[in-house]
C-alpha cells in the first residue's frame, strides 16, 4: 500500500528542496474529490493516483509532476474542474492535468477515432511539456498492473493499445523498466496461451538457470579482476515478450531458443567497455552477425551499449551487454536520467534536443494529418517499429523503420530528393528500390529532375514521412486531374444547351450553384464532378433555365445522388444516410465484417466499395471520395471470412478444431490443410461464414483454447 509519506521520501532523495506543502495540498484535494469512489478491483479509487504519483518519483520528476499524478483524474472523473485546479495550483499544474484529460465529452464514429484523437491531444500537450508523456506512462503502468479486474473485451483492447503504442513509446523515451513491464503484461492478455507456455518453460528451468547465472557471474568477475577492471556483473533471463519475438522471428519452439540468459557488465569508462568486449571474445567464441555497437552509433532514444552473443561454458549461448554505469542509468531511466532539478524553473525543451526528433515529427503529423485513422496508422506503423541505421555519403546517420527502403531513405534526407528518386546505390552497388536497408549501409540516392513519385511505392515503403509525402503528392496530382476532367465534362454538357463553362464562370452562376450544393467555391464543385461525386446532369439542371431543358428533372446533387443512381435491388448490409439498397461491393483487401468500423469509397462508374476503416488501401486514396456508412444487416446476414490456423501436426487436432466451428454453429465452406515448412506443424486455411466480428472473435478464442493450436489469424480472401 503506497502512502503519501513514501512519495515524499522518494522525492526528497533527488529533490531535497521540493515544495512539500504543495504536494500535501494536492493529496488532500485529490483524496476528497475521489472520496467514496471504487475501482473495478474493488479497491478505493484514490489508490490509483497515489501509485501514479509514486511511480512519477521513480522517474525523478519534479513536485509539479507529482501533484499532477495525484490530481490527474479529478477533472475527468469527479466534479472538480480545470478552473478549480488552475485557481488552487496554478497554470503549470493545470496544464499538466489538462494534458492528461481524455476527450470523453465528444462523440466519435468509432473507438479507434477516439483513441487517435486522445493520443493526438496527448502529443500536443507533450510538445509543450515533455512531462505530460512521462506522467501518462506512469498512469498506464499502474492501470496495466490492475487490468485483471476489467472485463475480457476491455482487457484485450487496453492491452493491444498498450502493446502497440505505450510500450514502444516508453522504449522511444529510453525508459527500459516501464517498456519491459508494459510489454509483458500486455502479452499476458493478448496471447494468454503463449504467455503461459513460455512462463511454464521458464519456471521449469529456473533452478538450473539460477546456478548457471551464479557460475557465470563468478567467472566473469574473476576474468575482469585479472585485467584490473572494476565492474558490476548481473545475469538474468530475458523477459517473456523478448523470447516470444525470438520464437516468431526464427519460427522455432521454446526449446530451440538458446540465448535465454543475458549478462550485463557495467564499467567506469568507454575504453573499458571495449577492453571487456575483447576479453569476452578472447575467452568465448562470438556468434557471427550478433555483435552491435550502440556506443559508436547510439539509438535515437540515447541508448548506448555493446551487444554480443557468445558460446559460453557448457555450450550455452549467452548474450552479453557491456556499458558504463552512466549508460546503464540512461538505458533504464531514459529521458528522466537527464532531468535536472537544480534548474527548477527551466523546462526541458524538445526543440533543443536531437533525441526528440521523433517527437517533433509526431507534432508535425498532428497538424498535417486531419484524418484520425491515417494519423493513428502512422503512429503505430512508423514511430514505434524497430529501427535500422544507415549513412549518407557524407557520413550522416539516418534512423529508419526496420524494412525501410532507399525511397524511405531519400525522403528522410529531403522531400525533393524523395520525389525525384530514380535509383540508389548501397555500399557502391546499384540496388532495386525495393531493397531492404541493413544496419550500417551507406546509401547514395540517384535523382532525375523530371521524375515523380510512383503510387506503387506505397506497397513496399515503410516510413510514415515517405508515405505521407507520396500520398500528398498523389492527392494533389489526382485533384488537378479531377479538376481538369470536371471542367471538360461540364463544358461538354453545357454546350448542348447553347452555353459554356466560361460563360457560367464569368456570370458567377456556377459559384452560386457551388454554394447552394455546399461546396466552398466553383473549383471545388468542378473537382467533385471529376471525381464522380456529383453528376454533371445535376449541375446543368441548376445552371440552365428550365424552359431550355429537354427533360427537366430535379435532383439534389452531391454524393448521395451519385450513390442513389447506382442503387440495386439486393440489400448490401450497409446504409448511406438511411438508404440501404446500394450498389456496392466488399473490398477483398480487408474483407470487412459486421462489427468492423467501415467506410465507403466511391469509384467512378462502379458504385461503392466497402473497406475497413484501418485498411491501408483506403488510406492511400483521396479522402474526398470516402463516404460515411453504417452496417444495416438482417438476422440471416452472413459474410465469408478466411482463417489461417497454425497448429501442431498431430492426430485428432483437426477433429478438435472442427468441433470448435460446430459449437459456434459456423459453417465451413472450404478447408485446406498442409504441413508447415518445418514439418512439425500444420497450416490450415478455413473459409467460413460468420454473422459478424463478435462471432468471429468468439470462434478465434475457442480455437486458441484447442490444445496444440499455435496461432489463429484472420486473412483477406
Amino acid at each position: 500500500m503506497i502512502r503519501v509519506g513514501d512519495i515524499v521520501d522518494n522525492l526528497s532523495t533527488y529533490h531535497p528542496n521540493a515544495d512539500l506543502e504543495l504536494i500535501n495540498k494536492a493529496y488532500i484535494v485529490a483524496s476528497m474529490a475521489h472520496r467514496g469512489q471504487i475501482r473495478k478491483s474493488q479497491e478505493p479509487y484514490f489508490n490509483h493516483p497515489l501509485h501514479v504519483a509514486y511511480l512519477i518519483t521513480r522517474l525523478n520528476l519534479d513536485e509539479a509532476s507529482v501533484c499532477c499524478g495525484l490530481l490527474h483524474d479529478t477533472v475527468e472523473d469527479t466534479d472538480t474542474t480545470l478552473e478549480d485546479i488552475k485557481n488552487g495550483f496554478g497554470e503549470e499544474i493545470a496544464g499538466l492535468v489538462d494534458g492528461m484529460t481524455k476527450l470523453n465529452q465528444i462523440e466519435y464514429s468509432s473507438k479507434e477515432d477516439q483513441q487517435a484523437e486522445n493520443f493526438r491531444k496527448l502529443v500536443v500537450a507533450t510538445s509543450k511539456d515533455i512531462r505530460v508523456i512521462l506522467i501518462k506512462l506512469a498512469d498506464r503502468y499502474h492501470n496495466m498492473s490492475t487490468l485483471g479486474s476489467m472485463p475480457p473485451h476491455k482487457q484485450e483492447r487496453i492491452a493491444a493499445e498498450t502493446f502497440q503504442i505505450y510500450a514502444p513509446l516508453a522504449n522511444r523515451l529510453g525508459i527500459g523498466w516501464i517498456k519491459t513491464e508494459l510489454e509483458d503484461i500486455s502479452f499476458k492478455y493478448l496471447y494468454p496461451n503463449e504467455y503461459k507456455e513460455i512462463r511454464d518453460n521458464i519456471d521449469k528451468t529456473k533452478e538450473e538457470r539460477k546456478k548457471y547465472i551464479q557460475m557465470m557471474e563468478k567467472l566473469l568477475k574473476e576474468k575482469l579482476n585479472q585485467i584490473n577492471i572494476t565492474s558490476q556483473v548481473f545475469g538474468r533471463a530475458k523477459h517473456i515478450t523478448s523470447i516470444y519475438r525470438k520464437m516468431k522471428r526464427s519460427n522455432i519452439d521454446f526449446d530451440q531458443v538458446y540465448d535465454i540468459i543475458a549478462f550485463r557488465i557495467l564499467t567506469k569508462t568507454i575504453p573499458e567497455c571495449y577492453e571487456v568486449l575483447g576479453l569476452i571474445h578472447g575467452n568465448w567464441k562470438p556468434l557471427n552477425k550478433r555483435f552491435k555497437d550502440y556506443i559508436g552509433i547510439p539509438k535515437p532514444n540515447l541508448y548506448r551499449s555493446l551487444h554480443t552473443t557468445v558460446v559460453g561454458p557448457k555450450g550455452e549461448m549467452v548474450e552479453v551487454q557491456i556499458r558504463t554505469e552512466e549508460m546503464n542509468m540512461v538505458a533504464e531511466e531514459g529521458i528522466a536520467a537527464h532531468w535536472r532539478y537544480k534548474e527548477k524553473n527551466k523546462k526541458l525543451n524538445i526543440k533543443d534536443h536531437e533525441q526528440f526528433s521523433w517527437l517533433r515529427q509526431l507534432g508535425e503529423w498532428v497538424t498535417s494529418l486531419k484524418d484520425p485513422k491515417e494519423f493513428w496508422e502512422i503512429v503505430k506503423v512508423d514511430l514505434f517499429t524497430d529501427e535500422v541505421y544507415a549513412f549518407t555519403p557524407r557520413g550522416e546517420v539516418k534512423a529508419l523503420p526496420e524494412g525501410a527502403t532507399p525511397i524511405d531513405f531519400a525522403y528522410a534526407i529531403h522531400t525533393e530528393v524523395g520525389d525525384n528518386c530514380v535509383g540508389a546505390k548501397v555500399n557502391g552497388r546499384i540496388v532495386p528500390l525495393r531493397y531492404q536497408i541493413s544496419n550500417g549501409d551507406m546509401i547514395e540516392i540517384i535523382t532525375a529532375k523530371n521524375s515523380k513519385p510512383n503510387k506503387d511505392w506505397l506497397q513496399f515503403i515503410k516510413s510514415a514521412r515517405a508515405k505521407a509525402k507520396i500520398r500528398s503528392y498523389l492527392k494533389k496530382e489526382q485533384r488537378e486531374r479531377s479538376l481538369q476532367l470536371g471542367r471538360e465534362l461540364l463544358d461538354k454538357d453545357l454546350k448542348k444547351y447553347g452555353t459554356s463553362l466560361n460563360k457560367v464562370l464569368k456570370s458567377g452562376s456556377l459559384e452560386l450553384v457551388a454554394q447552394e450544393d455546399k461546396y466552398n467555391n466553383a473549383e471545388e464543385l468542378l473537382t467533385a464532378l471529376g471525381f464522380g461525386r456529383i453528376a454533371t446532369k445535376v449541375v446543368v439542371e441548376q445552371l440552365v433555365p428550365q424552359d431550355k431543358l429537354k427533360k427537366p428533372k430535379k435532383e439534389t446533387g452531391k454524393v448521395g445522388q451519385f450513390v442513389q443512381r447506382m442503387m440495386g435491388n439486393q440489400s448490401s448490409g450497409i446504409s448511406v444516410g438511411g438508404e440501404n439498397d446500394i450498389l456496392s461491393q466488399y473490398a477483398k483487401c480487408c474483407n470487412p465484417l459486421p462489427g468492423d468500423d467501415i467506410i465507403g469509397f466511391i469509384t467512378r462508374g462502379r458504385g461503392m466499395t466497402i473497406h475497413r476503416c484501418d485498411c491501408s488501401k483506403v488510406l492511400d486514396q483521396d479522402e474526398n471520395r470516402r463516404i460515411a456508412i453504417q452496417w444495416d444487416v438482417k438476422d440471416d446476414f452472413t459474410r465469408p471470412i478466411t482463417l489461417k490456423v497454425l497448429c501442431d501436426d498431430k492426430p485428432g487436432i483437426l477433429a478438435d478444431m472442427s468441433m470448435s466451428f460446430s459449437e459456434e454453429k459456423i459453417n465451413i465452406t472450404q478447408a485446406h490443410c498442409r504441413p508447415a515448412d518445418d514439418h512439425k506443424r500444420a497450416v490450415n486455411i478455413f473459409k467460413v461464414e460468420v454473422k459478424g466480428i463478435e462471432q468471429l472473435n468468439q470462434l478465434v478464442r475457442r480455437l486458441k483454447r484447442v490444445k496444440g493450436v499455435v496461432s489463429v489469424e484472420r486473412v483477406s480472401s
